[in-house]
């Protein structure tokens, strides 16, 4: 009665008339809201030691920026082009990148722009920032160097005055310097605050330059030299000087491919050539710079050969990390990229090598070969310094194509050594990603918007604390990575906040991922596994092809290649339940056994292929699955039993692509929503149809309740064609009309007209009594409204909007019609003012439209290269997804969310937004330099206090990039204050016309702490050392100069503390802060009492570092892990 009620009902009904579109292109803006992984084009890696963030440059113009805890940065610069240097500005904020096109950059990482950008005239050869402040040498292929500075102040890069150019070297060194070498490596000196920097010419010749003093100290190369000459061989006992022999070596003009400094103190240099050789020359000899020769005594420069092939690899990559056990600072590991024979295994090599005192012998005592996941990309090294000295432990980070990021730490590294194959097996730590897509594959996924209501919000709460469990894997893999940089926002971490999206990923090995995604940063909230606990299902593992998810009920049905479709139900209980298992003739019920976490309640398995539909009707209590054979189901998903199949090869042999719910009702009535029971029926006894588009373009309308056929053939289209997907839209949608007779042009193609409104369109909606906004009554049709609304039908190269009655009637003619000009691979609706309005479209080229809804007018176009710099690959409709306003998309390594609408911001950005560098960091760090630089003054030692605030406050390793001494800024302005003067006339050394102020610590006030913006990393500090007393001046006694790092989430707690320990005077006043850092001395009974009651003492989310003299920390109270 009801089909033909229907049918009847559409044959008698007048002509529709369509509305205008309201969308326009000031409604668009199409952006990057989230992404997660590491692109397929990354070639390029550089180190922040302080922030501990790791920065990673691609060939396509981004920058994509990593830190701790799943804090991710996506930089996109407005050129296509490679990135051939990127360095921070360390602890400062700030990142400068070069372009091929030597563009240098300056990207802000608190708000995540391009603040800056200088064309530089010449073709950049070699880049290097000064340790520890905003200058940077500047070389090119005119065998010139330049000095920039980054102003923060004024947000600009300055060209200073002063420059190194062949002619001035020549001068200095009374023979003359080829103007023709590009210079291809330029390093700054360690230990030397800046002063001296080593210039790598092409043709060979390094020379070691002294900035303040204007004169050469060292010059390295050329045709003629004495050396010594050894080849590294496989067994670790071989010495490299071996033979003894000093030999006679025409070098000619050996081209320079890599260096490094190979020693702690700058005193030995590591040279690669393109010929595979490897030289080591000792920098620290007086140069007598009248004869050449004398530079280069046989003892000073040692020969290095991986292989004694006659053709060997050019030397790609040098890096040296110095063993912390060595007594000289010159034993370590020489990390090696290329120097190996030609059409040899691509391993990155690790030698260790010891020198004996004054480089008369150099032995390598190890030997190992790192076997890469991919082709070699780059290296860099995380050194980590201990409490003294300066010594290094390195982890080493390894990137390959297309975009891996493999972790080498120091244990693993050392295990490695010890082994005497030459490529042993190890098993690097992988990068952690948040949303995985590869290992397992990502195959299909879905974003979903929570609809608002209390207790829904507060069961899918449960469901996130239930399933945290799901993700333990990801936090293990994590726990020993390194980076640790960043700090969350307050809204993405707060637990008082509702969850409004959930991100949906089916994997290939049949498991499912649940996140949420409120918020930039995602957090995954739940992982199902595949396996049924204590029960065999064949089938269970095969790739993950639907997935559907309803937010009432917090049912999860997926299905698979096997064509089997598993109901979860993700909010999980103690107790036992039962399984059910259905097939066509048998309905088992088996005992589940207790787990935590979701519970697969019933398996379906009707028939053995592939799902490739899956959807839930509105409230949650049915279940429709459309099969690949074209077998179309519809289970009850409370009772978790199939309520009719049909599998007639009259019904449909194409496979089933989009199925859509249409509950019916009459206009009298109102559907209320059922009560959501996980034991009870939930099924609606309202009439319900289905809408079934099959691959061929055929729609088959049929009764959601009884299966039967609404219209007794389906409908198809007048032209074969490939179907994509079908929508059924409102009919209410504009307050504008158009005329079948006459329809809207097409927008123009061209940039000045494409984007402009559509004439006479309005954006106005159209509020009817029976409007109804709620989330339920969206799919609630009177039987009126269905036949007024219009079914849109995608195919591979056109569009079809038609009226729902002309379908039901059998017409195939269409209101709408628009042709292709390419391949189209997948489309989704968007809304507008809670309206469907927009049509998004991706092309196989890459390219995206977007149309107006209804008339289908071109408002927009784009690509996904301008977007996401990605080009469009095979399968990457499977893993795509949408809601009202937002596109996720999956690309080898990466996962990006894409905002569509101008207006919206439903991902709260910027304030939800994690901060890439963090104040409190930056200010403990700055405030630890100026009291080592004190301490050294006074004491003749460093402290080390840098070091300790730092890693007490990170949690992570302490890096000094090549300096183990801390330069005070006033160093710097004296290096500035040398750059600043033109190079014309004779250099003379600096004078500084300011008075310098030092500042003692004894003159800082202990009541004037400084206040700190952001919040502290929780991470545990394992040193609990005490540091050297010094004398003070009260009676004789001992104290101990200590810095106060303080965190609390609130006043109450510091106020708390204040009156608990009994050796807080009140001049020592926290004030209102949530971060403090203090600078004060103590006694070692206070400090001991400090120690002991705040160990005691439970009040929840403080913490407090000691730093002494000597770096070590004392963590008094670790925070509640989050």
């Amino acid at each position: 009665m009801f089909a033909k009620r229907l049918l009847h009902r559409a044959i008698n009904n007048s002509q529709h008339n369509l509305p205008r579109g309201s969308l326009t292109a000031e409604d668009l803006d199409l952006r990057v809201a989230v992404h997660y992984g590491i692109p397929s084009t990354a070639s390029i890696l550089a180190f922040d030691p302080i922030q501990r963030l790791l920065a990673i440059g691609t060939l396509d113009g981004r920058i994509k920026v990593i830190g701790g805890d799943g804090i991710e940065g996506l930089f996109i610069s407005p050129k296509q082009l490679p990135y051939k240097y990127i360095e921070f500005l360390q602890n400062q904020g700030y990142l400068v990148s070069i372009l091929n096109d030597n563009d240098i950059q300056v990207w802000n990482l608190e708000s995540r722009s391009l603040v800056y950008c200088l064309e530089w005239e010449t073709n950049i050869t070699a880049f290097s920032v000064i340790h520890g402040s905003s200058l940077m040498y500047v070389a090119d292929e005119y065998a010139l160097v330049a000095v920039v500075k980054y102003d923060a102040e004024e947000g600009k890069l300055l060209q200073l005055p002063y420059h190194i150019c062949a002619n001035s070297l020549s001068e200095a060194a009374e023979f003359p310097f080829p103007t023709d070498q590009p210079i291809v490596g330029i390093l700054p000196q360690p230990c030397s605050s800046g002063n001296r920097v080593l210039i790598a010419y092409q043709n060979g010749v390094v020379v070691l330059w002294d900035v303040s003093e204007a004169k050469i100290v060292y010059i390295g190369g050329g045709k003629d030299l004495q050396l010594k000459e050894g080849i590294v061989k496989s067994t670790n006992e071989i010495d490299v000087d071996c033979p003894e022999d000093t030999l006679e070596h025409q070098l000619g003009d050996k081209e320079i491919s890599a260096l490094c400094w190979a020693s702690l103190n700058g005193s030995i240099l590591a040279v690669g050539y393109i010929d595979g050789d490897i030289l080591f020359w000792n920098t620290s000899s007086p140069p007598s710079v009248k004869d050449q020769k004398a530079l280069l005594p046989s003892n000073n420069v040692v020969k290095l050969r991986l292989s004694s092939a006659e053709r060997r690899l050019p030397v790609i990559v040098l890096q040296w990390s110095t063993d912390y056990k060595s007594h000289n600072g010159c034993d370590g590991q020489l990390f090696i990229y290329g120097g190996d024979e030609i059409g040899s295994e691509e391993v990155l090599t690790v030698l260790t090598l010891e020198w004996s005192p004054g480089m008369g012998n150099l032995r390598c005592v190890g030997r190992t070969g790192l076997t890469l996941s991919g082709s070699f990309a780059d290296m860099i090294l995380l050194p980590s310094s201990g409490t003294t000295g300066g010594n290094h432990k390195a982890d080493v980070f390894v990137l390959t194509n297309p975009g891996q990021l493999h972790l080498y730490d120091y244990a693993t590294l050392s295990a490695l050594m010890s082994q005497k194959e030459r490529n042993p097996s190890v098993s690097a730590l992988e990068f952690p990603v948040v949303i995985p897509t590869t290992n397992p594959t990502m195959t299909v996924a879905k974003l979903i918007r929570v609809p608002t209501g209390e207790n829904l919000l507060k069961a899918i709460s449960e469901m996130s604390s239930a399933g945290k469990l799901g993700s333990a894997q990801t936090q293990s893999a994590g726990a020993r990575w390194p980076l640790t940089g960043g700090v969350p926002s307050q809204l993405s971490i707060s637990e008082n906040n509702g969850i409004e999206r959930l991100y949906l990923a089916g994997y290939s090995d049949g498991s499912v991922r649940i996140w949420n995604a409120t918020y930039p940063l995602l957090s995954c909230i739940c992982l199902v596994e595949s396996e049924v606990h204590g029960i065999e299902v064949a089938g269970s593992s095969a790739p993950v092809t639907r997935l559907d998810f309803c937010t009432f009920t917090l049912n999860l049905a997926v299905g698979n290649e096997c064509g089997l479709v598993r109901i979860y139900n993700v909010k999980g209980c103690s107790d036992g339940v039962k399984f059910i298992f259905v097939t066509e003739t048998k309905y088992e019920v088996h005992e589940s056994p207790q787990a935590k976490g979701p519970r697969c309640r019933a398996v379906f398995s009707l028939t053995n292929s592939p799902v490739q539909a899956l959807q839930f009707v509105k409230h949650g209590g049915k279940l429709a699955v459309g099969f690949e054979c074209g077998h179309v189901a519809v289970l009850d998903a409370s009772s978790f039993s199939v309520l009719f199949f049909k599998k007639d090869a009259s019904f449909s042999s194409s496979p089933v692509i989009s199925m859509i719910w249409k509950e019916l009702t009459n206009s009298q009535g109102l559907l209320k929503s059922p009560k959501v029971s996980g034991t009870k029926s939930t099924v609606s006894p309202v009439e319900e149809v289905i809408f079934i588009l099959t691959k061929d373009a055929n729609i088959h309308v049929i009764d959601g309740n009884s299966g039967n056929l609404i219209i007794p053939q389906p409908w198809h289209l007048k032209k074969e064609s490939i179907a994509i997907s079908m929508y059924v839209i409102d009919g209410r949608l504009s307050a504008s009309k158009v005329s079948d007779d006459n329809p809207p042009t097409e927008a123009a193609k061209d940039s000045s007209t494409k984007n402009e409104p559509v004439p006479g369109s309005l954006s106005v909606v159209i509020n009817s009594p029976d409007t109804d906004h709620d989330d339920y009554s969206e799919n609630t049709y009177s039987e009126e409204r269905l036949l007024n609304s219009f079914i849109l039908l995608c195919c591979v190269d056109s569009l079809h909007l038609y009226s729902t009655k002309s379908v039901i009637q059998g017409n195939n003619k269409p209101i709408r019609k628009k042709k292709h000009t390419r391949p189209c691979i997948w489309t989704a609706t968007f809304k507008k003012v809670e309206k469907v309005s927009g049509l998004v479209l991706l092309f196989q080229t890459g390219e995206i439209e977007i149309r107006s809804i209804p008339d289908l007018e071109l408002v927009k176009e784009s690509s996904l290269l301008s977007i996401l710099r990605w080009n469009c690959k095979a399968n990457m409709d499977k893993t795509m997804s949408s809601d009202d306003a937002h596109i996720t998309l999956a690309n080898g390594y990466e996962s990006a969310f894409i905002s569509m609408l101008a207006i919206e911001n439903d991902f709260r950005i910027p304030e939800s937004l994690p901060c890439l560098h963090d104040t409190v960091v930056a200010a403990a760090a700055d405030a630890a330099l100026s009291v080592s630089v004190n301490l050294k003054k006074k004491q003749g030692t460093a402290s080390g206090i840098l070091g300790g605030i730092v890693k007490g406050f990170k949690g992570g390793k302490m890096v000094q990039s090549g300096d183990p001494a801390a330069v005070p800024k006033s160093t710097f302005d004296r290096l500035e204050g040398t750059f600043s003067k033109s190079q014309l006339s004779e250099p003379s050394p600096p004078v500084d016309h300011q008075e310098v102020v030092e500042l003692n610590i004894d003159d800082i006030e202990i009541d004037e702490p400084l206040c700190l913006a952001s919040t502290l990393s929780p991470h545990d500090v394992k040193d609990k050392k005490r540091g050297k007393p010094f004398k003070g001046n009260q009676k004789g006694k001992s104290y101990l100069k200590v810095v106060l790092a303080i965190q609390s989430p609130g006043v109450l707690h510091l106020r708390l503390l204040k009156h608990e320990i009994s050796s807080w005077r009140g001049r020592k006043n926290l004030r209102k802060s949530t971060g403090v850092l203090k600078i004060c001395r103590m006694g070692l009974k206070t400090s001991h009492h400090w120690q002991t009651s705040l160990f005691e003492y439970p009040c929840p989310g403080v913490r407090i570092l000691l730093q002494y003299p000597k770096g070590e920390v004392i963590q008094l109270r670790k925070p509640p892990a989050v």
